[in-house]
């Protein structure tokens, strides 16, 4: 199972926010006094430290909520720096150990789930008129409650779900056409910061693509490894036929990766550990996709 904190360890503190991990059963007080101390300001990020489609990460507004985020979690979880950038892309990158810089095979916009006000329409009713976000109107309800009932000014933009999962409403574009020389160059600068890293996703977010290739104003919101998805595929537009070939070619890659690691001395998991590892992450499953 990947911990979401031990990757982030990994990183150089200035490309990602300010993460604390708390463990299962950790009392209110104590939690309260770790944001005190960390010098947390609302709203934050809470989510599991060991996730699984956006599945119980929220945006914790006040003490009230965050009280009841700790009641009803029974996992290890992150509080998480809130980070306001406008954008959220996910790019896949791939090096291999022989290699000096690695390339980006994929890069995947989400639109977050966001509707706009008509001054006559409640929000829930919003949410009806599109067909993607009315399968997240149960999940909403849950969260949301009556302020599905309120009317949106004319004009004014809300985003219901601040994160961008497809699980959760957001829609994923293949944006292959943001890749430039530039941003490879950025892309490869932060991923050989990264200790061991050859294979995976990074998501994060920014302000402009110009800025984020200059290097500036973004923060990284997750680095998947092995188990990571090149999301590009669930771009509506595409087959399921591009998908397979999509996931074939970077199976392939991490393949050779693990060839070229092998020769080097890296030690696979065995079997025995290999389904340890199954289980545990099937239980870990079950409780956040109940949360």
């Amino acid at each position: 199972m990947e911990s979401k904190k031990e990757i982030y360890n990994l990183i150089p503190q200035k490309h990602y926010p300010k993460t604390i991990l708390i463990k299962e059963n950790t009392a209110i007080h104590i939690v309260q006094k770790e944001i005190k101390q960390n010098q947390f300001s609302y709203p934050i990020i809470a989510k599991p430290d060991i996730g699984l489609r956006g599945n119980a990460v929220k945006k914790i507004h006040n003490e009230q909520e965050l009280e009841k985020y700790i009641q009803k979690s029974n996992f290890d979880y992150l509080i998480q720096e809130f980070i306001p950038l406008k954008n959220e892309i996910g790019i896949f990158y791939v090096r291999f150990p022989n290699q000096e810089n690695g390339k980006i095979t994929g890069i995947v916009k989400k639109e977050f789930l966001t509707i706009t006000g008509d001054g006559n329409s409640t929000i829930i009713k919003l949410l009806n008129q599109n067909p993607r976000y009315k399968l997240q109107i149960k999940a909403l309800t849950a969260e949301l409650g009556n302020k599905l009932f309120e009317i949106p000014e004319k004009g004014k933009i809300l985003n219901l779900v601040p994160y961008g999962n497809h699980a959760r409403g957001a829609k994923f574009i293949d944006a292959d056409s943001m890749k430039t020389e530039k941003l490879e160059i950025v892309i490869n600068n932060i991923c050989k910061q990264i200790s061991g890293f050859h294979y995976g996703r990074i998501d994060l977010m920014y302000n402009t693509i110009q800025e984020l290739e200059e290097g500036k104003n973004y923060s990284i919101i997750e680095v998947n490894g092995a188990a990571s998805e090149p999301t590009h595929i669930y771009d509506p537009k595409h087959s399921i036929f591009f998908a397979w070939k999509e996931i074939a070619r970077h199976i392939h890659y991490m393949y050779k990766i693990s060839l070229q690691n092998k020769k080097k001395g890296t030690s696979y998991l065995d079997f025995k550990d290999g389904v340890l590892q199954l289980k545990l992450q099937l239980q870990q499953n079950n409780k956040i996709t109940n949360f």
